[in-house]
């Protein structure tokens, strides 16, 4: 429980630190801060869409099903085989 509270208290530290630094250098370099910002969101997209077919392309099919079992009763019936009542 401590060791979560430290992790949460030093993940929200790096948050504020994070959001302090980028603000300065958006007043300081924007340019340079968008042109960096941009390519690593796209990046990071790109990323995970290579991850997605990367994962699609070598996981092997599923095995067929090789039979499905008969139903017994029809959808709306009770297992004595009668109608429930409202219907």
């Amino acid at each position: 429980m401590a060791n979560d509270r430290t992790v949460g208290g030093a993940l929200f530290a790096g948050g504020v630190v994070g959001i302090i630094l980028y603000g300065l250098l958006m007043v300081y370099a924007w340019a340079v801060t968008l042109r960096v910002t941009a390519f690593l969101g796209i990046a990071l997209l790109l990323t995970i869409l290579a991850w997605i077919g990367y994962t699609m392309a070598t996981t092997p099919p599923p095995e067929p099903i090789a039979e499905i079992p008969p139903m017994t009763q029809s959808p709306g019936e009770t297992k004595t085989g009668e109608k429930p009542a409202g219907q």
